[in-house]
């Protein structure tokens, strides 16, 4: 019998890059009949990210390997944190070794192919860390190219991967702006942060929201003014990631300042 990601190989290789209907998908995947369940008019999410409490300690991206099984020495995440080192030059110097699983030990910044780069605290002007995540944007451009319709949104708006049938062509990887999505090392199919749609769909936090010691990162749900994630949205000062791509993104930062990427 025929696996259904090689038919999806096969249907392409024949039909020159046609789309399969939303409607066949859903015949194989109780899991999305599962999400479409969910009212969107009473549940939007969104996270929000405190750049002035991350302390670059890697607990999160420790918490996303595991909960989601992607190889804890592997060199992707789900995850990851992004240090910002501005001197007194006005230069800014960006690293995120192992992507700040294993925290920022010392003033080394890795400036990439096994070398670092030492800088003084005279040097220096300001630092801070940046965790990063999928924005799931309410205008994904992964959904888009995605030629086989494994990469999908709910109606909370989370964009969630099938990997049943996904084909690892790597339209989706390209197409994000964000560069959050990776070929997972064991599944060999696009692979990326979720808001860990199995828990938060439970009632349960997130695995990096649980593992934040200092509340530096929440869920929250837009569509209910009293969450208090919303509140801080909806009254403080927050700023999201390469607006200026139209995609609509749904996680927030407090804090964010303009050397950030």
């Amino acid at each position: 019998m025929i696996s259904r990601r090689d038919f999806c190989k096969k249907s392409l290789l024949v039909a020159g890059g046609l789309t399969i209907p939303l409607s066949a998908l859903e015949l194989f995947n109780p899991a999305r009949l599962e999400a479409e369940k969910t009212d969107g008019k009473k549940l939007r999410w969104v996270f929000l990210v405190d750049t002035h409490k991350c302390v670059g300690c890697g607990f999160c991206v420790k918490a996303c390997k595991t909960e989601n099984e992607v190889p804890y020495d592997a060199n992707v995440t789900r995850t990851w944190i992004e240090r910002y080192v501005i001197t007194k030059d006005g230069k800014t110097h960006i690293d995120s070794p192992k992507g700040g699983r294993d925290g920022f030990e010392d003033s080394r910044i890795d400036v990439g192919e096994g070398t670092f780069e030492e800088i003084k605290n005279e040097e220096i002007n300001k630092a801070f860390f940046v965790p990063k995540l999928c924005n799931q944007c309410d205008n994904p451009p992964c959904v888009q190219v995605c030629p086989v319709g494994a990469t999908y949104q709910t109606k909370d708006g989370v964009v969630l991967v099938d990997r049943s049938w996904c084909i690892g062509c790597g339209y989706c990887v390209m197409g994000c702006p964000y560069g959050v999505r990776f070929f997972h090392p064991v599944h060999h199919v696009a692979e990326k942060c979720n808001f860990c749609y199995h828990r938060i769909s439970q009632g349960m936090q997130t695995a990096c929201v649980d593992a934040c010691p200092f509340g530096a990162r929440r869920i929250g749900n837009i569509r209910d003014p009293n969450d208090p994630v919303t509140k801080v949205i909806m009254t403080e000062r927050v700023n999201v990631l390469k607006e200026e791509y139209g995609t609509t993104p749904q996680v927030f930062y407090l804090g964010l300042t303009k050397e950030v990427k």
